[in-house]
């Protein structure tokens, strides 16, 4: 089974790439399941409806968000609905919405979806991730061996103990958050793909997707600015997983960084 999995959607010329590359990607891979974290779709910050309906006419069967999940006032029912779109599993009881759920894909499988946050350096009180996955885990392969899990996080740290941790027990740990892409895309012992961070689709002249000035300014003065995103050398960050469909064991992980040809 052919999965994708695409990086932090970022503004605008995130969203250009994407609807440029997920539909040729589904085609030339012959891919059965697309899967976009969305958390930075609107402008850099959140998403709303009108973008998440977009992001599903270019493939994507499920959206994942992050800690910008909130950002977008007017979407909370939206993601609060759980429509095809997942806010972390690991959010206090009483927040609605959905953390994890299990899709339909194109060849006629089942896969499991979750979405966690991490909780080092993230300004947020969140559950465990690693006893919310966990549980949440042993639900979704109650009903399909595959699940995938976005693990969006600051630290590699927090990130790689989880991927051991929960590894043979989900079919991949794919990290969000940071934007920058990393080189450490494997198999785990036990059959679990892991990747520090799919890194960003979107505007890669930038600082992690906003335009540079005011990022440099912010570090020299330590003062309040308002972040835009930019819109040069725009880029599909991701991976192709090949999964199997009766264990959920991955068999193959390709990592992809690929620019917006039409430019």
């Amino acid at each position: 089974m052919k999965i994708l999995f695409v990086g932090d959607v970022y503004g605008r010329p995130g969203r250009r790439v994407a609807a440029y590359w997920i539909p040729r990607l589904i085609e030339q891979h012959a891919v059965d399941f697309c899967v976009v974290n969305g958390e930075n779709a609107a402008g850099g910050f959140g998403i709303t409806e009108k973008i998440g309906k977009k992001l599903h006419t270019y493939g994507a069967d499920a959206i994942t968000m992050g800690d910008h999940v909130w950002d977008q006032k007017d979407s909370v029912d939206y993601i609060q609905k759980g429509d095809r779109i997942l806010r972390a599993a690991n959010f206090p009881k009483a927040v609605k919405g959905i953390g994890a759920a299990v899709y339909p894909a194109r060849n006629g499988a089942s896969v499991g979806v979750m979405s966690l946050l991490g909780r080092t350096y993230m300004k947020m009180t969140l559950e465990c991730p690693f006893r919310t996955g966990e549980s949440a885990a042993a639900k979704l392969r109650a009903k399909t061996p595959i699940v995938l899990v976005d693990f969006h996080a600051e630290a590699t740290s927090e990130k790689i103990a989880f991927g051991h941790f929960i590894d043979g027990k989900v079919s991949a740990v794919l990290g969000t958050h940071t934007h920058v892409q990393t080189a450490d895309e494997e198999i785990l012992p036990r059959g679990t793909a892991y990747m520090t961070d799919v890194g960003m689709t979107g505007p890669h002249d930038s600082v992690i997707g906003s335009k540079k000035g005011p990022a440099i300014f912010r570090f020299i003065n330590q003062m309040p600015v308002r972040f835009a995103p930019a819109t040069g050398r725009i880029k599909l960050c991701g991976v192709l997983l090949d999964v199997d469909e009766r264990s959920g064991r991955t068999r193959h992980i390709e990592r992809l960084r690929l620019d917006l040809e039409e430019e």
